[in-house]
């Protein structure tokens, strides 16, 4: 193919991927579907297990457009990191949060061994069954434009639930690795230590930066490409010194949200831009999911979805009684944490380099269950923020305004 060849098949495939997000997003309006969901059910529809319609070069793309997206929600997370709100909701988020990621290990790792799972596939799906997907619980909050108590405690926990869940996947992944006999176990958590204190030291030097110059280049107005390049600087960074860029990201807003003087300016700057980048990861997303991976893992993958509910569920019950929550809040919270996608797949590569021998176990029952988890976790979200009176049923927010 010619070269302008190439670039109309690229400028097509892009503009038809923009337009059908703006169909999702329509025929989102009309069901209870929210549209994180029906962009990636049609991104499944379009992708290679179906009509096959995805052309080969957005696979080079779509890490690119993963990490954009992801730093992008994990900024927008980290202005709900406040003094005030911590103040305020802190021990609840703290609390709720350890719980769930404690009963859901319990349940998912002990629950397998009891059902003669061997300890390190147990241990490994159960450090995997604790990440969350930032972006699908963002978005559901954006297109609804959910207001109240819960839906802040709710983006608390999802902004610090992936910085437990790779600390104690980090400890897990050491832990097998003496378990099969492997050297290097302090070369290993020192590698897993790093990639969660070096995100923080990567998103905190970038925001102290980012507090002290927003709003200087233009009085009073920070403008949306010092936003975003500062946001796509801090998760470049973060790639490059192989640490988490979710979790830098994170930090790069709560700081932002704590010093600087023109704080909310930088948040709507990227809340301006995000969505065409959703548009394109969900998508994307989408078309990567297998239910033939659903299949192949069979039964464990069956038993690691309820185990993981029933460990969101009990866990939102007991952190939420222990931490003063209120009843109504308490029974929906562990709905609200269903959803599941890019961190954990990246758990699941990360275990399956370290033990090739146990890839074809773990892959497939993580790919599998992420099947299930994006495509209902989202609905569980949406459905959580309308029983505790956080949204309407038919108040739906404008593409333009996610």
């Amino acid at each position: 193919m010619s070269d302008n060849g190439t670039i109309a098949h690229i400028l097509i495939t892009f503009g038809g991927l923009f337009l059908l997000g703006l169909l999702a997003d329509l025929v989102g309006r009309y069901t209870i579907l929210p549209r994180v969901t029906l962009l990636l059910l049609a991104g499944f529809l379009i992708g290679p297990s179906m009509l096959d319609l995805i052309p080969s070069f957005t696979d080079e793309w779509f890490p690119v457009l993963t990490n954009i997206a992801l730093a992008m929600i994990g900024f927008l997370l980290g202005q709900n990191l406040t003094r005030k709100r911590l103040r305020d909701l802190g021990h609840v988020v703290l609390i709720t949060s350890l719980s769930v990621v404690i009963m859901t290990i319990v349940m998912v790792c002990g629950v397998l061994m009891l059902f003669g799972v061997p300890l390190e596939i147990a241990l490994l799906l159960g450090g995997i069954a604790t990440a969350t997907a930032p972006a699908a619980s963002m978005d559901v909050v954006h297109e609804y434009r959910a207001r109240g108590k819960f839906t802040d405690t709710l983006l608390g926990i999802v902004a610090i639930d992936d910085a437990w869940g790779l600390l104690i996947f980090t400890l897990f992944l050491a832990g097998v690795h003496t378990i099969r006999g492997h050297n290097g176990f302090d070369e290993l958590l020192l590698t897993g230590l790093w990639e969660i204190g070096g995100a923080v030291m990567v998103g905190a030097l970038l925001g102290l930066a980012m507090a002290y110059l927003t709003g200087r280049i233009r009085p009073g107005e920070p403008s949306q490409a010092e936003a975003i390049g500062v946001v796509m600087l801090v998760a470049g960074i973060a790639e490059w010194m192989e640490v988490s860029y979710i979790l830098s990201a994170i930090v790069l807003g709560a700081m932002v949200a704590n010093l600087a003087r023109h704080h909310t300016r930088p948040f709507h700057a990227i809340e301006g831009i995000e969505w065409p980048f959703l548009i394109l990861f969900f998508l994307l997303a989408g078309a990567s999911l297998h239910v033939s991976a659903l299949a192949q893992a069979g039964l464990l993958a069956a038993g690691y979805i309820v185990l993981r509910v029933a460990g969101r569920l009990l866990g939102a019950r007991l952190g939420g009684q222990l931490s003063g929550m209120d009843p109504t809040s308490r029974r929906w919270m562990g709905l609200a944490l269903l959803p599941q996608a890019g961190v954990a797949i990246g758990m699941a590569l990360m275990a399956s380099q370290r033990f090739p021998e146990l890839r074809d176990v773990i892959l497939p029952v993580v790919l599998g269950s992420t099947v299930v988890f994006e495509v209902f976790g989202p609905v569980a979200t949406r459905w959580s923020l309308v029983k505790v009176g956080d949204i309407h049923t038919n108040h739906k927010d404008s593409p333009d305004q996610s």
